[in-house]
């Protein structure tokens, strides 16, 4: 059922199960201007996650394996059938495998299993995404990224990391310049470094809570707003 006269946006949220993510789905539905589709690598994942979001607005809950291309269409085309319609997407699953290893005697399986997830699962969302966005002419995608992929601070360590992050930016970049005379805004923003999810190393920072919120504008920015940016809050960072 098309649903598109009843929600004015819909938003999908790669990863949202937990952490950052389900706490990027909680700030959306906070707004009371999205329906949010969250998102788990297995149904059981997903539908709890989207009954922890349900009171504050419609949700769908759908598996995603972002490494499978036909896991991303599949989600795709439900959102299509659903709603008619997909106005914003955060790629924010990924993974980090390689904490302090070093890029000179990291498992290249490893490393690929870093890129297929951090780069070609965003890419993959992104295209199948933008084909929707385009039917309506509004889009807002948020690439989940990190300060660890910024070239200007690029260090040793965790390498495979860094570099799928240093890519998703640039991929951010290619896309937001594809789509620069559309109403699609393409950005690439870091939650700052100790988040409180799975991925922490150390004591948390932030909570998941107040990282969404840093990342919320974003997603929802103007038609004026940034496009082609990488964002630590609203600070613009150095590529």
């Amino acid at each position: 059922m098309n649903r598109s006269s009843v929600t004015p946006r819909v938003a999908v949220v790669t990863g949202s199960n937990r952490g950052l993510g389900l706490a990027i789905g909680r700030a959306l539905a906070r707004t009371g201007d999205h329906a949010v589709v969250v998102t788990g690598r297995s149904e059981q994942d997903a539908r709890s996650a989207a009954a922890r979001l349900r009171r504050d607005t419609e949700v769908m809950a759908h598996t995603l394996d972002v490494t499978d291309p036909a896991s991303v269409c599949q989600l795709f085309a439900d959102v299509e059938r659903n709603y008619g319609r997909l106005d914003a997407l955060v790629n924010n699953a990924g993974i980090a495998i390689d904490w302090h290893l070093r890029a000179t005697t990291i498992d290249m399986e490893a490393a690929r299993a870093t890129l297929e997830t951090n780069l070609f699962g965003a890419w993959r969302c992104a295209q199948a995404a933008i084909a929707l966005m385009r039917v309506h002419d509004y889009g807002r995608i948020v690439n989940v990224t990190s300060c660890l992929g910024s070239l200007e601070r690029m260090e040793a360590d965790c390498p495979a990391y860094r570099i799928s992050k240093a890519a998703l930016n640039a991929l951010t970049r290619i896309l937001a310049a594809e789509t620069e005379d559309e109403n699609i805004k393409v950005n690439a923003a870091s939650p700052g470094g100790g988040v409180d999810t799975r991925m922490t190393r150390g004591t948390p920072a932030l909570s998941a809570d107040q990282a969404a919120d840093s990342l919320l504008w974003l997603t929802c920015c103007p038609p004026d707003g940034p496009t082609g940016g990488f964002f630590l809050g609203r600070e613009q960072l150095p590529w």
